[in-house]
């Protein structure tokens, strides 16, 4: 049996279009669905449905033999373990765009900050290691992000690793490209082991000789910023979360009198003036804000929650639950695992009945202190990038996930055994403001929403 990754996202139309010109039509595996185990018409081939960024990893411990995602993800884990058991089969004719490292039209040439140590932001922290390192960067500093890195230069960044489609696109958004790192493609990649061990050759031949498809690519859509104003240090520096919760919270911000404009972009205009606002992922503003970045953000507990479970004397406090946005994070496995409790799970583990746990996550920290405190050692932490569904039962045995109404999960045919934090969004700030001012007007804000709350609906 071949085991097969596939990916979720900007790369999903395009591979089913391929594999279905290599004559194996899946069923299930469209941007619609939300099977992470499509049907296949081969009878020696498994497929599964990751996030693309998973894949590599999920080949490098042997748990699928191919894989499908994008080169940057590959060169991204072989630039820090570069014996790592992953072989690049074939670049294929699709989802082509490039790493780029770029830095802001209105910030200072790299030149004039090399000896005072360049920040670097991306969600690639090992190519953007290896880019540091090749420029022979005396002092640098690495913030790792889960996307939008192009949000955070001048200000919170000299340089960003990001993709793109073009040095035109990075000129739209105020970037200007300082080294092209990769020319990525969709890559078809295997396991090295898998290859010496099974007999794939048959089963390899499709894809080694496969067509050579011609998809329509879908641009990168970033919108282009507004031109930056001049920094003023009195300006109370918000983030603002982007994805589902950006609806709810316009509307909640929108009851307080601040209407955004332009929310859609990563620098909208607050009305009125007196606030400086970048939208990014709610996953990173506790350490954005840690590092005096924002003086508060909008994000949920849960991601600050996961935060403190790794830096607990960090600056970083909620000061305001918002009561928008709520979610329980829960211990889930699948539903014929006979257990009901993390209790249970403990016992089976002291029965010898799972030799080494395999814990899957996006809260890494949550779940490696969930898995200390309930005593469930030996145990293994799986990191995931979302769907994180789809590693249960093959990849792990408990998954810590978050759930509005537990309806996903059992569509999954997964149970919940624990519920670990019941989270909603909230402010967060820093507990060390730079100044008397901005921490007066950063308090009278926070006063400001607390006071909209129960009109808002909130409780």
């Amino acid at each position: 049996m071949l085991k097969l990754a596939l990916p979720k996202g900007r790369l999903q139309s395009a591979t089913a279009a391929w594999l279905a010109c290599l004559g194996m039509e899946l069923g299930e595996y469209n941007e619609n669905s939300r099977s992470y185990r499509p049907q296949v018409n081969h009878p020696y081939l498994q497929v599964k449905v990751f996030q693309e960024r998973d894949i590599p990893i999920q080949l490098a411990v042997g748990n699928y033999d191919l894989g499908i995602c994008g080169l940057e993800w590959v060169e991204e884990l072989l630039s820090k373990y570069p014996n790592s058991p992953l072989v690049k089969l074939r670049e294929l004719d699709y989802g082509q765009h490039h790493l780029y490292a770029a830095t802001s039209e209105w910030g200072p040439p790299l030149d004039k900050i090399r000896e005072r140590g360049v920040r670097i932001v991306s969600e690639y922290a090992n190519l953007a290691e290896a880019w540091a390192l090749s420029q022979r960067l005396p002092r640098f500093q690495i913030y790792p992000v889960w996307g939008a890195a192009e949000v955070y230069p001048p200000e919170n960044a000299d340089v960003a690793i990001m993709a793109a489609t073009s040095e035109e696109q990075l000129k739209t958004q105020g970037l200007l490209p300082l080294t092209h790192i990769l020319n990525a493609k969709a890559t078809l990649v295997a396991n090295k082991s898998s290859m010496e061990s099974k007999n794939l050759g048959r089963l390899l031949a499709p894809f080694n000789q496969g067509p050579r498809l011609q998809v329509e690519e879908t641009p990168l859509s970033i919108p282009p910023p507004e031109p930056l104003e001049v920094e003023d240090d009195e300006l109370v520096r918000l983030a603002l979360p982007n994805g589902h919760q950006q609806g709810p919270t316009a509307q909640f911000l929108s009851h307080i009198g601040l209407e955004i404009k332009g929310y859609a972009e990563h620098h909208p205009r607050p009305t009125p003036p007196g606030l400086k606002i970048k939208v990014i992922r709610p996953q990173d503003m506790p350490l954005q804000v840690a590092n005096g970045h924002f003086d508060l953000a909008i994000t949920g507990q849960d991601w600050l929650w996961d935060y403190l479970c790794c830096f607990p004397s960090s600056p970083v406090r909620d000061v305001l639950t918002l009561g928008f946005g709520k979610v329980r994070v829960v211990a889930v496995v699948v539903e014929d695992l006979p257990v009901k409790t993390g209790d249970d799970i403990r016992a089976l583990i002291q029965r010898g009945e799972i030799s080494h746990l395999r814990v899957a996550s996006e809260y890494v920290h949550i779940a490696d202190k969930y898995a200390r405190d309930n005593h469930l050692a030996p145990y293994k932490l799986i990191p995931t990038w979302g769907a994180s569904e789809a590693f249960l039962p093959e990849d792990a045995d408990l998954l810590i996930e978050n759930t509005q109404t537990g309806a996903t999960l059992a569509q999954h045919r997964l149970k919940i055994v624990d519920i670990l934090l019941e989270s909603s969004a909230c402010v967060i700030v820093n507990t060390n403001p730079p100044s008397r001012e901005r921490e007066a007007k950063i308090d009278q804000l926070v006063e400001q929403m607390e006071k909209a709350i129960k009109s808002f609906g909130a409780h």
